[in-house]
């Protein structure tokens, strides 16, 4: 009763905005579309109609927010102004009789003249398709024989267009996104982004529990075959949930936009790694079925060292370890996804998306334990741990348009996560038979509801108005318990030493926005908004109810931008974020599958608040393009591990998660893409940071005490992709990260490298292709972690050296249609684990 009371307040608000809106038409889209400029003459107004779509004569593909303006031929003034919607279509109405002509500009093409255009009373006039020429000049700078780039930029986006990366092939989605400026993705699959692990990720601009549950498990589970593009934006405007501190990742998925049947086969084998996919697709009037399913399996090894040094009870205790680890997995992710044409203005498509993961590691760990220099305790433990999940996502949408720009759209979606998270220890004697067994059993599940409504209409000719309501209810539940086995042939009892518990934790989210979108005649374009987030949790332990209070959030956004010429454009940003807690974080049960080195969640945890703001430019120079930003960013109840020695464990430190007191990055992104000739480009950028923390930790007396930590952070990457005569192309990659700085010591660096080589055939219908990765000694991660009371350093080694052979190829009759607009949900809104765990609590 208390959701539905709740749903029926979200509907009465939207309803009540919806029905005493204005209705006009011309004002720009967001996210691409520069509303109407303001006219140079008054126009005579009638009743006759211009239509027509502009398309990239090279590639047969709309041109999007394309600039279009109607001139007066007898005066050369500006009588109207519009952009072209994301297919390339313009329209100009109500225009009175005479002789005009329109002219068509976008970067990167020459400008394309409609002239002598005669316009009779009542005339209704479809120009069709008007094909705009790529510019020589600029084309080289960006694009290579007509294909995209790997980067575009676009009006509030960078996009990576993994579709064009030779290499990506037979890896997962943490592959692809190594290679997307201003990201950073660790061994481990975790994300950062400009040094913030606080974003968002959605996938085709809608959220899975997988992806709040854990992030590096979503991108296990994605191929990157299966990825058509990456974008990033970095200050979201008030229309996006107020969750990503950092910035918000969509990942698109490649989509078949056909008239008929296709089918895709992708496929990959290597030493690290075999993929399968298959994509079908059917199309014939106003259905579409898309049916697709990839699987992938890799394998790898890799080696850790270990050491530690703790004070307990005024004694010093020093840890030496070893341990050689085997990680295997099988991944799956299968769609069935519907739309449907129910009109000329209205569109209804659903989805269902399920997918699995089935992580192992085979762990030989060996521990010395020295007291005060003496040896006190040595043990071989023989590791299995397994994560496996279960992931299902079912929406559906709606989408009405009334007028150019003026649109109504409803979403709903069911989305749930079911995680096994378990691992068995066994202690070995000396003689290597089995003395002991320890087993951790971690079930848990995430669920939620979401119902969201847009509403979005033109105010004039440059004024845009869009406001929305949206509810989430989320579950979020963890049952756990320790069993203990004294020989291989008793049963399993339980371990009384480390008890059973649950945490039941469900979430409520009401939010609402409105943004307001102003372009001046001076290329000025102010887009600002508010949005308010209201959030109560109910929350309970073993230990009994846990009391976290409500509260309400206003977060504003600012994004100002101005045209400095036809190629220059300069940003400045601000925006205000909230970042609550993932399940990693919230989860009590305690990871012992390193008895030195534990993990546990704090279900006590409030969410973060963070002040971001940007100032960015963007500019072609002759064959280069070129984007460089500067930003800051201010966040208090930083969410951030801590680590401090166990009270039990001789030798033992224990990571949790706390809100440290406040956390400063200042630091810039600097991009660039070199055409050296129309078949050779060369593209990397660099990230440099500061970053300061502050907060609480334990003294030798275990009083808190404050502490700070604070470095600088460099990152870089470069790739260069060349096309070669009959089809052949070479791509070559590298990336790095410097150390992190955290609170109590530094994440090691790292570097990555790739070389690959692809041949396409049968007019592309096919390719076969060969890459390898870190190919001379595979990755090694060095981490040195301190307090008062404890020193951690450790050593990782990843033998991940790749080499994997790739084919894919596309059958069917395809007649190439105009993807029909919808609408979708995005949750982007609660922070995902730090360590790189792979899931595990």
């Amino acid at each position: 009763m208390k959701r539905l009371s709740f749903l029926l307040i979200l509907l009465s608000i939207s309803f009540a905005g919806f029905s005493q809106m204005p209705v006009g038409e011309g004002a720009g889209r967001p996210g691409g579309t520069a509303p109407r400029p303001v006219m140079n003459e008054t126009a005579p107004k009638g009743n006759s109609k211009i239509t027509g779509y502009a398309v990239d004569s090279s590639v047969t593909k709309a041109v999007e927010f394309a600039n279009v303006v109607l001139y007066n031929k007898a005066t050369n003034k500006v009588v109207d102004g519009t952009a072209a919607d994301d297919k390339g279509k313009f329209t100009f109405s109500k225009l009175a009789v005479g002789e005009y002509k329109i002219v068509i500009s976008f970067i990167g093409f020459s400008n394309a003249t409609i002239d002598n255009i005669q316009l009779a009373k009542g005339q209704d006039l479809d120009l069709g398709v008007v094909k705009l020429k790529p510019d020589v000049k600029l084309l080289d700078e960006v694009t290579v024989t007509g294909q995209k780039s790997i980067i575009e930029e676009k009006v509030d986006r960078l996009v990576y267009n993994a579709e064009q990366d030779i290499a990506a092939k037979g890896g997962d989605a943490a592959d692809v996104l190594r290679k997307v400026p201003m990201l950073t993705v660790d061994l481990d699959g975790n994300i950062s982004l400009r040094g913030s692990s606080n974003i968002r990720v959605l996938i085709n601009n809608k959220p899975s529990t997988i992806v709040a549950s854990s992030v590096s498990d979503a991108l296990k589970q994605i191929p990157a075959d299966m990825i058509k593009s990456v974008e990033v934006i970095t200050s979201p405007s008030a229309k996006y949930d107020a969750e990503g501190s950092g910035g918000i990742i969509n990942i698109i998925t490649k989509k078949t936009t056909v008239q008929g049947l296709t089918l895709n086969v992708d496929s990959g084998i290597g030493n690290r790694g075999s993929n399968l996919g298959l994509n079908g697709s059917y199309r014939n009037g106003k259905l579409g079925i898309n049916l697709g399913g990839f699987g992938r399996a890799f394998y790898n090894k890799a080696t850790t060292d270990l050491q530690q040094l703790t004070n307990q009870n005024g004694k010093d205790v020093r840890t030496n370890q070893t341990a050689d680890a085997f990680d295997n997995g099988l991944f799956g992710q299968y769609t069935l996804g519907l739309d449907y044409d129910l009109g000329p203005k209205q569109s209804l498509t659903a989805g269902v998306r399920y997918g699995v993961r089935n992580f192992k590691r085979d762990q030989d760990q060996t521990t010395n334990i020295f007291t005060d220099n003496l040896l006190t305790s040595s043990a071989l433990r023989q590791v299995n741990s397994q994560d496996n999940s279960g992931t299902i996502d079912v929406n559906v949408d709606y989408l009405r348009t009334f007028k150019p720009q003026q649109e109504w759209s409803v979403s709903g979606q069911f989305s749930r996560n079911n995680l096994t998270n378990n691992f068995v220890s066994n202690l070995m004697d000396k003689d290597g038979a089995l003395a002991s067994s320890q087993k951790n059993v971690n079930l848990n599940t995430n669920q939620e509801i979401t119902f969201q409504t847009d509403y979005q209409t033109p105010l004039a000719k440059n004024q845009l108005l869009e406001f929305g309501v949206k509810g989430i209810f989320r579950q979020v539940n963890s049952d756990y318990q320790y069993l203990f086995s004294r020989s291989s042939n008793a049963s399993y009892i339980t371990d009384v030493t480390r008890p059973s518990g649950f945490l039941n934790y469900d979430q409520n989210i009401a939010g609402t926005y409105f943004s307001y979108t102003l372009t001046t005649p001076s290329k000025y374009t102010f887009k600002i908004g508010s949005r308010y987030e209201y959030t109560s949790i109910n929350a309970k332990s073993q230990q009994g109810d846990i009391t976290i209070p409500t509260y309400g959030t206003l977060v504003p956004s600012i994004n100002i931008s101005k045209s400095l010429g036809e190629s220059t454009t300069l940003k400045l940003s601000y925006n205000r974020r909230i970042q609550r807690p993932g399940l990693q974080q919230l989860n009590p049960n305690f990871n012992a599958s390193n008895p030195q080195n534990i993990t546990v969640g704090n279900p006590n945890l409030k969410p973060e608040l963070t002040n971001n703001i940007e100032l960015g430019f963007s500019t072609n120079i002759n064959k280069t393009y070129f984007n460089v930003s500067l930003f800051g960013r201010q966040t208090d109840n930083s969410i951030t591990q801590i680590r401090t020695p166990s009270d039990t464990l001789a030798g033992a430190v224990i990571t949790t998660f706390q809100n440290i007191g406040r956390e400063q990055v200042y630091g810039t992104n600097v991009f660039a893409n070199v055409s050296i000739t129309p078949k050779w480009s060369i593209n990397g950028g660099f990230d440099l940071y500061h970053t300061y923390l502050e907060g609480q930790t334990p003294d030798l007396t275990g009083k808190s005490v404050a502490v700070s930590n604070s470095g600088f952070v460099i990152g870089g990457r470069i790739m260069t992709q060349i096309q070669l005569p009959k089809g052949w192309g070479i791509q070559g990659f590298g990336g790095m990260r410097g150390n992190q700085v955290q609170l109590q010591g530094i994440q090691g660096s790292f570097y990555m490298y790739s070389l690959g080589v692809k041949k396409d055939f049968n007019n592309k219908k096919g390719s076969i292709g060969i890459a390898g990765e870190n190919f001379f000694g595979g990755v090694q991660v060095n981490s040195e972690f301190n307090s008062a009371q404890f020193t951690q350093l450790s050593s990782m080694h990843l033998m991940n050296q790749g080499i994997k052979l790739t084919f894919s190829y596309k059958i069917g009759k395809m007649t190439f249609t105009a993807p029909k607009k919808t609408k979708s949900i995005k949750n982007d809104d609660v922070k995902a684990g730090e360590g790189g765990n792979g899931g595990q609590q």
